[in-house]
Parts: structure tokens; C-alpha cells; sequence
């Protein structure tokens, strides 16, 4: 948590932390700030001191919504800082950054965070090195950085607002639902009133609909993938593909808070009207892996534990496992869960590596998401759910949904048949 953040400064043998970028989409820079729109800053941490922000002119009342003690970046004019470097930009900025690092008296180990254009901040903090002397400019790898440490474990305020968006992620998961199963089938396929087959495409706007009048987005994407397609787990499905009855859909759905917030994660397999007998057995093996793996969580336990096991079970069904053999395309071929906060994938990390020594806190959140694959045979299934580790060691999911294969279609040809046959008066199969 935020409150960590000294304490694991002091571990890490930190001096001082630079947090620069802009505020969206940035997870380092927006855990700290919040909602506050800043289109480019830098945050100063210094251990046993007050943070400062600096800050554009134009965002002062933005950055004045973050409680932090601020500087306008202005106090640095970059006309000035122009004319000494003789145009260059990349000089300026390193210029204005030795001039912080001097009145502030940094010196040391100082980590640097946020998300930047690689090529251009690379020259930035190499000019700062040769301008300031004494400092160490440090960047972190992501399971030693002390900014996604603090971010492992989540505040109740931070749990709430993965919690909304669990709310805003099953109500379109619902909207997806009711669109498919009220949708005419003919000839294996869902088509529209102008009798055209419904693509991937399609239903991929509606959720992008559906999220923004939420307030939600989906930056990473949404997958969407059926048959051959659901067996490659980051397949996203194409938009041209038409939308079939009976093959699997794995739908992963992970959007965030509008402006680059908390993210949620969720996936569910569906068949439209009927599910093969081979996709169903699989899938009833990864409900049981499912829950198997959910009945373990609780705080103190080792990630990499709750991974092993899962192998162990699917391999006991004679399925390939990522642990065997870790270039594995079929059977289950990822780690059972991540971390979820201000970025997508974050810790812990639910892998089965040897160096995985990620143990559950109170207060992480995580994702459970146990599937098999093979593309070969043209199916692929998941299962997934958000969950936290509440302050009493139990753990909670943030959000219902349920986990039926088949989604039962309200029309289909012999459903419309049997209700001509009756007079209209039998109700069509919900």
C-alpha cells in the first residue's frame, strides 16, 4: 500500500524516487495522483521528506487536487533552458531536471518510474547523470520496484473501485449475453433482422458502447474468440468472423476506469444453444480446477503453491501442463492468476517458477483463471474471477456472474417450430 512506500525505499537502499510522466494511463504516476489530469509532471519523492509535484502551468488546479506540496514547472522557463542548450530539447528537459535534482538536494540511489517514451527519456536521464554528480539513477525491475510492491496490496478504497468496475464488467458480460440469446439462428450461425450473419466485430462495438456509457474503457482490448480461435489464449477473435452455435466463445473481458484507472478481469466459456461433448468435459475439469484453487485462497498462501496444484490436477486428467513442458500449446498453458490494480497484469503473479516466492497478503488482489486449449480440435475453454484477500485472511470475489457452458438461445429454428405447432402458446426456452 501507499503507506509502504518508506519502509520499502529504506529496504530497496533508496535515497530518493522520480515518478515523470503523464497521468492517464500511467499506473506509477496515477497511484499516486488519482484522477487529477496531468499531461506531463514529475513527482519527487525523498525518503523522510514530503513528496513534490511539478507541474505545468495550464494543470495547477488539477495538481492542487492531489494534496501534494507543488511546484509549477514554470519556475524552470523552458525558453531560457532552450537558449542555453541551443534548441535541443532533450538537453533543456535534462537541464530543468539537474536544476530540481540541485535545489533539492538529491544525491544517491534514485529509482525512476512512470511510463515514457522509451528512446527520448533514455537520452533524458543519462544527460541528468553527467549534469548531477552523486547520483545513481536506478531502474527498477518490475518484481523489485518499490511503486508495484506498494501496488500488490490494495486499500479499501482501492478494493471499492475494482469492485465498481466488477459491477461494470458483469453488466456488460449481461447486455453481451441477452444480445446473443435473443438474436434469430439460421444455419448454425446468429443473423440480424437483415438476415446477415453477427460478427465478432459487431458485438465488439457494443461492448465498447456499453463500457463508455459506464464511464469504463477497454484499452487492452477485449477477446472474443470462438472454435480454433478459442484455443490460443490471447487469440482476441476476428472482427470478421461470424458469430456460430455450438463452438466454444471464450470471452475475456478486463476494461478500466475511464482515464487509464482500476482495471477488473473476467472470463467466461460460453456455447451458444449446445456445447460439444468434448469442450463440456473440458470445461467441467476446469470448474473443478476452479474451485479447487479458490477453496486455497486465503492470506499466507505461497502463489506458487496454488499453481503447482492446479498442474498437478490438470495432469492427472491427462492434459499437458505449462510445468512439464513450458512450450506447451495445448492443455493448460499459463499461470493460474495475476495481480489486478492500476495495470492489467501486476503483483503477485500466480506462476509455477522456482524464483516465484509471491506469497498472498491481505489486501492483493488477484485473478483465479484456470483453462485448457487445443486449437487442433477447435476449442478452447476459461474460467476466470476477480478475488480479494480481504483484512481477515479470507478471500472474497468481487463480483457474481454465472459460470453456465451454454447459453440458452430464446429462439432457435425448432424452438420457433414447436411454438407454431402448439398455437404460439408455449414460451420460448430461457
Amino acid at each position: 500500500m501507499r503507506s509502504d512506500l518508506e519502509t520499502l525505499m529504506r529496504d530497496a537502499k533508496l535515497d530518493s524516487l522520480l515518478v515523470l510522466g503523464a497521468s492517464s494511463h500511467n499506473p506509477a504516476m496515477a497511484y499516486f495522483v488519482g484522477r487529477a489530469h496531468l499531461t506531463y509532471a514529475y513527482l519527487l519523492f525523498r525518503r523522510g521528506q514530503e513528496p513534490v509535484l511539478f507541474h505545468g502551468t495550464m494543470e495547477r488546479e488539477e495538481a492542487a487536487r492531489t494534496g501534494f506540496a507543488t511546484v509549477d514547472l514554470a519556475k524552470y522557463p523552458m525558453e531560457e533552458l532552450l537558449r542555453r542548450s541551443q534548441g535541443d530539447l532533450l538537453e533543456a528537459g535534462a537541464l530543468r531536471l539537474a536544476r530540481i535534482f540541485e535545489e533539492y538536494s538529491l544525491s544517491g540511489r534514485v529509482a525512476v518510474a512512470g511510463h515514457a517514451e522509451a528512446g527520448a527519456h533514455y537520452g533524458l536521464l543519462r544527460r541528468l547523470a553527467e549534469l548531477v554528480p552523486g547520483i545513481e539513477l536506478l531502474g527498477q525491475a518490475t518484481d523489485r520496484s518499490v511503486v508495484v510492491r506498494a501496488r500488490a496490496t490494495k486499500s479499501e478504497d482501492e478494493v471499492d473501485r475494482i469492485r465498481r468496475m466488477g459491477g461494470v464488467t458483469t453488466d456488460v458480460v449481461g447486455e453481451v449475453a441477452e444480445f446473443l440469446r435473443s438474436q434469430r439462428a439460421e444455419n448454425g450461425y446468429l443473423v440480424g433482422k437483415d438476415r446477415k450473419p453477427i460478427t465478432i466485430g459487431q458485438v465488439k462495438r457494443k461492448i465498447q458502447l456499453w463500457l463508455a456509457e459506464r464511464d469504463a474503457e477497454n484499452p487492452e482490448g477485449t477477446i472474443f474468440a470462438i472454435g480454433r480461435d478459442a484455443g490460443i489464449p490471447h487469440s482476441v477473435g476476428l472482427d470478421g468472423d461470424p458469430v456460430r452455435l455450438g463452438a466454444t466463445i471464450v470471452f475475456d473481458i478486463f476494461p478500466c476506469e475511464a482515464g487509464g484507472g482500476y482495471f477488473y478481469d473476467f472470463t467466461r466459456t460460453w456455447c451458444l444453444g449446445e456445447a460439444p461433448p468434448e469442450a463440456e468435459r473440458a470445461y467441467e475439469e476446469v470448474r473443478e480446477a476452479y474451485r479447487a484453487a479458490i477453496a486455497s485462497l486465503r492470506a499466507g498462501a505461497a502463489c506458487r503453491d496454488l499453481q503447482v496444484r492446479t498442474c498437478d490436477f490438470f495432469a492427472s486428467r491427462g492434459h499437458p501442463t505449462i510445468r512439464e513442458a513450458s512450450d506447451t500449446q495445448q492443455g493448460y498453458v499459463h499461470g493460474l492468476g495475476h495481480g489486478v490494480g492500476l495495470a492489467i497484469h501486476e503483483s503477485p503473479s500466480l506462476s509455477h517458477l522456482e524464483t516465484n516466492h509471491d506469497i498472498l497478503a491481505p489486501g492483493a488482489v488477484v485473478t483465479i483463471e484456470p483453462g485448457l486449449y487445443y486449437p487442433d480440435r477447435g476449442f478452447g475453454v476459461r474460467l476466470e474471477d476477480t478475488w480479494w484477500i480481504r483484512p481477515d485472511g479470507s478471500a472474497e470475489v468481487l463480483a457474481t456472474f454465472p459460470d453456465d457452458l451454454v447459453l440458452r438461445m430464446k429462439s432457435t429454428p425448432k424452438a420457433r417450430a414447436r411454438r407454431r405447432i402448439n398455437g404460439r402458446k408455449r414460451p420460448s426456452n430461457r
